[in-house]
């Protein structure tokens, strides 16, 4: 549904549609302009990542005013760059308004002219280290490489990433992504490279395709995408996936089958996704909208409820806006003692070994 602005309207939309960076606007006339739209363009936002299910449900029903287009809910952040790139010219509705991608994948679009700079109003409260400081693209959720286990299929979980070459793990190990191009694959192998010796960066790399090309020569490795449905299936008992996400299907599965979700004992690897507004954004008002929904501390605690640790969740812990029920729903702060967050260029470097060399190294590609 597109609504007709008023004058004041038009007035708005034109100047937010022209203002590539403008900070804290009038958030009033920024929901007009959106409203005028009528529509907002997502990609690669399952319902089961990250609480997005309920995330987009409440930015419906704050705006009803906007039609949310959901595309290719399981595309990779590779996916996302060409699906901007595809439809430059294009303000249909295959094109994407905003994206979420892997930390690595921000800085690239930016290099590409592929996103535009728009700072939220809670822009300040976003660590510098997590974002870019003309506001391209900035921190969104973060989590840890963990195991999902199917109990009923394995008596005892992998506690190690080299546990995984084990023969009594058969055809039981699946990554949640194809490593050529998802950034949760291209994280689960450099997490497995660390726990293989490999310093993070083009050696974890290395390292960590080694490994699963040992996983892979032991009939272990499963080449199809690890998802809460293949593990409950049995093609794939142990997945290797975002903590989030393993939670939250452990959750939506119910107890059948019961899922362990465990962190390993070595190669703990953090990671912080990105958002981004297209820079060929059919609805570049509406993005701006989705943007300042997500960081709010409405859209921040949507998150933390499928089990994704917000972006500004230190602000919110110490503002007192956390419900102490999504603190207790949370993992024991001890079993993330180990984390290591890989720096941007460590993250470069290992994608780049990663999406070149699986091929050759590996030689399992991953199928849907």
């Amino acid at each position: 549904m597109t609504i007709q602005p008023t004058v004041a309207g038009l007035a708005a939309l034109i100047a937010l549609g022209a203002s590539g960076a403008a900070s804290a606007q009038d958030l009033a006339a920024l929901e007009e302009a959106a409203k005028a739209e009528g529509m907002l363009t997502t990609i690669a936002l399952p319902h089961d990542w990250c609480g997005y299910g309920e995330v987009i449900a409440g930015f419906k029903a704050k705006y009803p005013e906007i039609k949310v287009n959901e595309l290719n809910p399981d595309a990779g952040s590779a996916d996302e760059l060409e699906a901007i790139r595809a439809n430059k010219d294009n303000k249909g509705p295959q094109a994407p308004d905003v994206i979420d991608v892997g930390l690595s994948f921000g800085p690239q679009a930016q290099a590409e002219g592929l996103i535009q700079p728009y700072k939220v109003s809670t822009w300040d409260t976003i660590p510098d280290d997590a974002k870019d400081p003309d506001g391209h693209w900035y921190g969104d959720y973060y989590g840890v490489m963990a195991f999902g286990v199917n109990t009923d299929l394995i008596d005892e979980a992998p506690k190690t990433w080299k546990d995984l070459t084990k023969p009594e793990y058969a055809n039981a190990f699946a990554l949640a992504g194809d490593p050529r191009a998802s950034a949760q694959a291209i994280i689960s192998v450099m997490a497995a490279g660390i726990a293989n010796g490999g310093e993070p960066g083009e050696a974890s790399g290395q390292k960590g395709m080694e490994l699963m090309a040992e996983v892979h020569k032991a009939g272990n490795f499963v080449p199809v995408i690890g998802k809460s449905a293949t593990i409950a299936q049995g093609a794939t008992p142990i997945v290797t996936a975002w903590d989030y996400n393993l939670l939250s299907w452990r959750d939506s599965l119910n107890g059948n089958p019961p899922v362990e979700v465990l962190i390993p004992e070595d190669g703990v690897v953090a990671g912080v996704y990105v958002q981004a507004i297209s820079a060929y954004a059919p609805h570049p008002n509406a993005a701006k909208l989705w943007m300042e929904y997500l960081y709010s501390d409405e859209g921040q605690l949507g998150w933390l409820k499928g089990y994704c640790h917000p972006i500004r969740f230190n602000d919110l812990v110490k503002n007192g806006k956390v419900p102490q029920e999504l603190l207790d729903a949370l993992p024991e702060a001890s079993a993330y003692e180990k984390a290591i967050f890989p720096t941007l260029e460590q993250q470069e470097a290992n994608k780049k070994a990663v999406t070149e060399g699986w091929d050759k190294v590996v030689g399992a590609a991953v199928q849907e």
